[in-house]
């Protein structure tokens, strides 16, 4: 008869009295099994990693936008669309395959701040979030700088709205 282990066994105190010895092979009702690991598959979809992509990148201190000039544009107004949702991944494009990723990301940023050190901030905080919430190994991330917004720049997004003149209805949104 075959040694198995019972859960008598597995409780066992080692001689000195502080811990449990190994058990002797598979654990019981294992039956051979592959681990679990080996039970399935996970398929991550690119917009995924590109919305983790894009809430690290934004955690960065110097970035004023993701994406490019015309993507934010077309962005916001696509914002602006009842029911639509802003895309966290905007600016963003991923490549993803079954063990590893990699990332393009396009930015705005602020006037002042220095690009190279920005960069490398960004580029930590993808991979070092992409990593830890997917599993996935990040081979590269891209970064494009696309723009420098000015302090007293206006933005297609910051635009104010007209103020209704006396005996005109406002627009309706």
């Amino acid at each position: 008869m075959p040694d198995t282990p019972t859960p008598a066994t597995m409780h066992k105190h080692t001689g000195s009295g502080t811990g449990s010895a190994a058990p002797a092979g598979p654990p019981p009702g294992a039956g051979g099994a592959k681990p679990v690991r080996e039970r399935g598959h996970t398929a991550l979809a690119v917009g995924v990693v590109e919305k983790i992509a894009g809430m690290a990148a934004r955690e960065v201190v110097g970035i004023h936008a993701l994406g490019s000039g015309l993507a934010r544009t077309f962005g916001a107004m696509r914002d602006r669309v009842p029911g639509g949702k802003s895309s966290v991944g905007r600016g963003i494009k991923a490549e993803v395959g079954e063990k590893q990723t990699a990332i393009d990301i396009a930015l705005v940023v602020e006037y002042g701040v220095v690009i190279p050190e920005l960069a490398h901030q960004v580029r930590e905080n993808i991979i070092n979030a992409v990593e830890r919430m997917t599993g996935l190994e990040v081979v590269e991330v891209n970064i494009a700088v696309n723009d420098v917004h000015l302090p007293d720049e206006v933005e297609f997004e910051e635009e104010e709205e007209p103020v209704p003149v006396s005996g005109q209805r406002p627009k309706l949104k």
